[in-house]
């Protein structure tokens, strides 16, 4: 697969040069730049970057956000980085989080203590669900 252009001037004045880890190399005579095409790399869906910034938005660490959606922690620390997200310091109550079908939903919420001095937010997770609890701090 040929280049279209430079990735660095998008020049269309570049050259073979050679060949790298069996991919062609190519040289651009209008910037100097060696570049190789088709790089591979793991795209991940928009759908998991979404869900991991709103987690991370919603009080859970980067490591739970892992552990919740198969997704690298450092992915989703590049991606807060990315996208400038901020979340508020809160200090006065903790999450945690469970992932439950439907039916175990549907019993947690029939149980009206599971709601009491806390806030719940429910998000689709796969065919799952992920349920995240906010109590306050007990002093």
């Amino acid at each position: 697969m040929k280049p279209e252009s430079c990735p660095n001037c998008q020049s269309d004045k570049f050259v073979k040069s050679g060949i790298v880890k069996d991919r062609q190399r190519y040289h651009c005579k209008a910037c100097g730049y060696n570049f190789t095409v088709s790089k591979q790399g793991k795209k991940i869906d928009d759908y998991y970057v979404n869900k991991a910034l709103q987690l991370y938005l919603e009080g859970l660490t980067f490591r739970e956000i892992e552990r919740v959606l198969g997704v690298s922690h450092v992915s989703v620390l590049n991606w807060v980085r990315k996208y400038h997200i901020t979340r508020p310091l809160i200090v006065n109550y903790h999450p945690t989080y469970r992932i439950l079908n439907a039916a175990e939903l549907a019993t947690f919420f029939a149980n009206p203590k599971n709601m009491v001095g806390a806030g719940v937010l429910v998000s689709e997770l796969g065919d799952k669900f992920i349920l995240i609890k906010w109590e306050r701090f007990r002093e």
